[in-house]
């Protein structure tokens, strides 16, 4: 088994930990703070910086810092607008690929988050695996590739819309359980509605986060 080279580890870390907002955006770090979380030597962890600055997460300042990139409005309306064209798309005409015990599996994480059996909301396994179940139905590359592209914003915002409200965390899953109800009844077209609306709520949640901070 060939072993990951370290450049592509510090890469793979310093981005989960920007995505996860351990590094929040809009705030200031340096190489020595990385160093002592990642343990890793200045060569790997410069050149997964370098890597970051070309996909907007970070911008080097020399003498300064690095600046963990902020979530503006713009960046929110492109980000939204994007998933707002894909993924109701895709829910409506690639669900139904997608194997009915699947649907249970979610139907019964949620609800058991809901009933205070799971304590603690998984980005991983209950947001950001529930999306990707449709992206990777529609077995369409290009819709992969965008999706892929977007990725880290989405997740920044949800992990920012999540921890600003714990209500919304349970009206996420609420709207979660809506699309799986009509995933379930094989009814595409409310469950691409259903999609469509919690987007909707997803993105009035972190603008009004994002405004209330600027304010």
């Amino acid at each position: 088994m060939t072993k990951e080279p370290l450049k592509n580890q510090a890469y793979r870390i310093i981005r989960d930990n920007i995505c996860s907002c351990v590094y929040a955006p809009g705030s200031i770090i340096n190489e020595e703070l990385i160093r002592e979380d990642i343990h890793m030597s200045r060569t790997p962890i410069r050149d997964a910086l370098s890597r970051l600055e070309q996909e907007g997460l970070i911008r080097i300042m020399p003498k300064k810092g690095i600046v963990i990139s902020e979530i503006t409005v713009r960046e929110l309306n492109m980000l939204y607008e994007t998933r707002s064209l894909l993924e109701p798309y895709v829910v409506k005409h690639y669900g139904s690929q997608v194997p009915p015990d699947i649907w249970l599996h979610y139907y019964r994480l949620y609800h058991d988050y809901l009933d205070g059996k799971t304590k603690d909301y998984s980005y991983d396994l209950m947001d950001e695996s529930f999306h990707q179940v449709f992206i990777d139905a529609s077995q369409n590359s290009y819709f992969r590739n965008l999706y892929s592209t977007i990725g880290s914003q989405i997740r920044r915002t949800r992990v920012v819309s999540g921890r600003a409200s714990k209500p919304r965390l349970e009206a996420t899953v609420q709207e979660h359980i809506t699309i799986v109800d009509a995933a379930l009844k094989n009814d595409w077209k409310a469950a691409s509605a259903a999609m469509q609306h919690h987007l909707n709520m997803s993105k009035n949640a972190i603008f009004d986060y994002i405004l209330k901070q600027e304010g």
